[in-house]
């Protein structure tokens, strides 16, 4: 075997690290794309039996994005395991106590109900923003892309891109809306 095919087969079955931003993503939606990876979906040598997946970062989890009114509206369940331990948590108030325990739970559902999900999410680093040790992000190796453009914020476009850009019509210098009149 040749020292290029020895490589080729060592970066198959090693594990890769992956870096995935959670700023405005829903994290149910970015779940599939990131169980993807935490269960080797996306290699070729992909078994059911065979635990091939690899490591994910999932950064700034603490700003999450939610559809809708699902931050008052969805309940977290949780149970202690003794009696009368039951209870239910708002996300908003699920994600002010622990702003990555949303994101896991969104991840664990995914993973499904099988004997490796474990296993599989000692794989998964969560962290609330962008600080992560030194000794993780040198082993990044690739980005799992965005599923939505985070927007840009208005206040940080520069004046001249604003100033340039195209209008329907400019109001008149001394114009006063209806409000003001």
């Amino acid at each position: 075997m040749s020292s290029r095919q020895r490589v080729q087969q060592w970066a198959t079955f090693a594990r890769q690290w992956h870096i995935f931003d959670c700023k405005w993503q829903n994290p149910y939606e970015s779940a599939i794309a990131i169980v993807k990876h935490l269960k080797g979906l996306h290699k070729p040598i992909y078994h059911p039996m065979n635990d091939c997946g690899d490591h994910v970062i999932c950064i700034n989890t603490k700003e999450i994005a939610l559809p809708g009114n699902e931050w008052t509206k969805r309940a977290y369940f949780h149970h202690t395991g003794y009696p009368g331990g039951a209870s239910w948590t708002l996300a908003w108030e699920l994600h002010s106590k622990d702003p990555v325990m949303i994101m896991k739970k969104a991840i664990y559902r995914r993973l499904g109900n099988n004997l490796q999900r474990r296993y599989t999410m000692q794989r998964l680093h969560l962290f609330p923003d962008d600080n992560v040790p030194k000794e993780l992000i040198e082993n990044v190796t690739s980005q799992i892309r965005q599923l939505r453009v985070v927007p840009q914020r208005i206040d940080h476009i520069e004046k001249d891109v604003i100033d340039n850009y195209p209008k329907i019509m400019d109001y008149p210098t001394d114009y006063l809306p209806k409000t003001l009149k």
